[in-house]
């Protein structure tokens, strides 16, 4: 295999909503309380929500095509990113120039756990712009191009009987994922051992759905100093992984529900050895707190690999250790349009580590799709043939694609000029 014959399936991506994403999504009688983009007075875009801001500016969300000097948490507007965040014909695109065959996508205004419309008073109004929102991702984002996403949904966390029935909703829809709180006790919510999730996990189960829980959420559990940079929080996130298996493994959550499959999205795998070690151990060791019976004969570290899927951005480590980790488990992501982000670079960084790290053709075609694909039971190549698939193929449509990093000043100038991001 070559670096070209690759096919690459990222189960983390994340989208930047168009400003005019409900237009088509919201009944006519509640077109006007559905979220809005406002420029305020510094020329910054900003979600609006029952004249609240949901608190989610661009900065690192979308710095994609933008020179390192100027990355950082400051907000901007729609018309300095690069137009692949926020529309989906250009998205596919900058797919074609890196490579990927397809995407699951997270999203930012709505929140990885629709934060913007469980903080809202008014619950009525939330579900009718939750439920848009979903249809809109389902119907138009993916629907636009099939073949190019795995499509995933957002439940109302306010109502657990309102969350399962959205799973079921979806699940007629052909939705794969639902995107949740990783650790939903952190920000007050019941937690996952507390049993209350628990129709919402049967709708899951039922509707053959991944439950996927983005790192960031968590990010409270952590006791930093007051003085600690946000370095602590952007090294450590991947930390916070293992306390999101520790609750699914050691509470009730994969015991009541055998078929549950979750996605550990963003979390990295260097850190799976380590905790497979210690949890055997402890298990074996410690047999006077549980008897024994816990998992039905088996060690942990098994029961982990039967419901959970981790995946890795880059993670030379992690993949020296592949087989302690299980090479059915590991799926590779690209984190489009983040900071860590390797488009439009990622065959080349993840050929190398491969090659770094002597990983077979056999352990890269697993690692890069058919753990993803098989995990989602999503088929990549009901609309896009294998042989056009490849690194090589999808590059070979995208030789248009220009993949310089510009400015934000510069982003600006061209996207006005051409009316782009002039919503």
């Amino acid at each position: 295999m070559q670096l070209e014959d690759m096919i690459l399936v990222s189960i983390d991506d994340h989208m930047i909503e168009p400003p005019d994403m409900y237009k088509n999504h919201v009944p006519a009688k509640w077109l006007d309380r559905a979220p809005k983009v406002v420029r305020n007075e510094d020329g910054v875009d900003e979600w609006t929500f029952e004249g609240e801001k949901t608190r989610t500016p661009f900065g690192m969300a979308a710095t994609v095509g933008w020179p390192k000097d100027e990355w950082g948490f400051n907000p901007g507007a729609y018309s300095e990113l690069r137009p692949g965040c926020f529309d989906v014909h250009e998205r596919v695109r900058d797919m074609n120039a890196n490579g990927v065959l397809a995407s699951l996508n997270f999203p930012t205004m709505a929140g990885f756990n629709a934060r913007t419309f469980t903080e809202s008073s008014d619950k009525e109004v939330a579900l009718v712009m939750l439920r848009g929102y979903n249809d809109w991702a389902i119907d138009e984002w993916v629907a636009a191009y099939p073949g190019r996403f795995i499509p995933q949904g957002i439940v109302p966390m306010w109502d657990v009987d309102l969350a399962a029935q959205e799973v079921r909703r979806l699940g007629k829809k052909g939705c794969r994922s639902i995107s949740f709180l990783e650790t939903p006790h952190v920000q007050g919510f019941p937690s996952f051992l507390s049993g209350y999730w628990d129709p919402m996990f049967q709708a899951i189960v039922d509707e053959n759905m991944v439950l996927s829980l983005h790192i960031g959420a968590g990010f409270d559990v952590i006791q930093k100093p007051v003085e600690a940079p946000v370095d602590h929080l952007m090294v450590l996130a991947c930390q916070i992984s293992a306390i999101t298996a520790q609750d699914l493994l050691f509470g009730p959550t994969l015991r009541r529900f055998p078929g549950l499959r979750v996605a550990l999205s963003e979390g990295g795998i260097g850190w799976i050895p380590f905790y497979f070690d210690r949890i055997d151990r402890h298990y074996q060791n410690q047999e006077w707190l549980h008897g024994g019976r816990d998992f039905e004969g088996k060690m942990p570290s098994e029961v982990f690999r039967e419901h959970i899927l981790a995946c890795f951005i880059t993670d030379p480590s992690g993949l020296l250790l592949r087989d302690r980790i299980g090479t059915d488990i590991i799926a590779w992501e690209c984190d489009y349009p983040h900071t860590d982000t390797t488009w439009p670079e990622s065959p080349e960084f993840a050929w190398k580590e491969f090659q770094d790290t002597g990983c077979s053709d056999d352990e890269i075609h697993k690692m890069t799709w058919q753990n993803s694909c098989r995990f989602f039971d999503w088929d990549p190549f009901a609309h896009t043939p294998k042989d056009q698939a490849t690194v090589g193929a999808l590059r070979g449509l995208a030789e248009d694609v220009d993949v310089t990093r510009m400015s934000r000043a510069k982003w600006r100038e061209q996207n006005e000029a051409s009316g782009i991001g002039m919503f």
